[in-house]
């Protein structure tokens, strides 16, 4: 484990620029992708199979073209996200709402270690033993925005956290990309809405890539 403090030149220009940065980043893996181009991926936890298809195939795709994808590490979404990466033997970024000693959920322990073994890191604000609590996951998602260069919706209901995660992004002066949904599945309402209100609408990761390095 390392500690990357605010002061240090590892920490992220990116989180730099963000409104509440944190002070320090404790870190497994290899931090030196923090400052690499990258895209975060985020959703529903109970993601439709629809859902969890168009993540993977999308961080695949990303990881190819030599992207860092980040994520939450929370099911559905975000799991299919870092595994595509994965599988695609490119770097992903875990941001945690937990410390690097209770990692959450229990089952992508195996996942956080492929991670790391495939170049990727483990990140957190918080300390080791901080239990994954409700309140510290809405304050990660600025993170996951603001460590990113855009951010991809896949799914994200009426209500979802997800949407926490847009709102950031978006006082961040971040782009945000939205995946169209069905109509008639509550996992789409979310993201349909985006992108009445202006978000942009994309099919295929060519679309991110061309806003992002424009």
């Amino acid at each position: 484990m390392k500690i990357i403090y605010q002061a240090q030149n590892e920490y992220p220009e990116k989180l730099n620029n963000i409104y509440s940065s944190p002070a320090r980043l404790y870190l497994v893996g290899d931090e030196s992708i923090l400052n690499k181009p990258s895209v975060a991926i985020i959703g529903c936890r109970d993601a439709s199979d629809y859902g969890k298809k168009v993540a993977f195939n999308f961080a695949y795709e990303l990881a190819k073209e030599g992207f860092v994808v980040i994520s939450g590490l929370a099911r559905g979404i975000d799991t299919y996200a870092h595994l595509g990466a994965v599988k695609a033997s490119g770097k992903t970024i875990a941001v945690l709402g937990s410390g690097l000693k209770h990692i959450y959920p229990s089952e992508n322990k195996k996942l956080c270690n492929e991670i790391v073994k495939n170049g990727g890191a483990i990140i957190t604000e918080y300390e080791p033993h901080t239990k994954p609590l409700p309140m510290n996951f809405p304050s990660r998602n600025r993170i996951i925005s603001g460590l990113s260069n855009g951010v991809l919706v896949v799914e994200a209901k009426q209500k979802s956290g997800t949407l926490i995660t847009v709102d950031y992004a978006l006082e961040q002066g971040k782009d945000v990309f939205v995946i169209p949904g069905n109509i008639t599945s509550i996992n789409s309402y979310g993201t349909n809405e985006l992108i009445k209100q202006g978000a942009k609408l994309v099919t295929n990761t060519k679309e991110i890539i061309e806003e992002i390095i424009k």
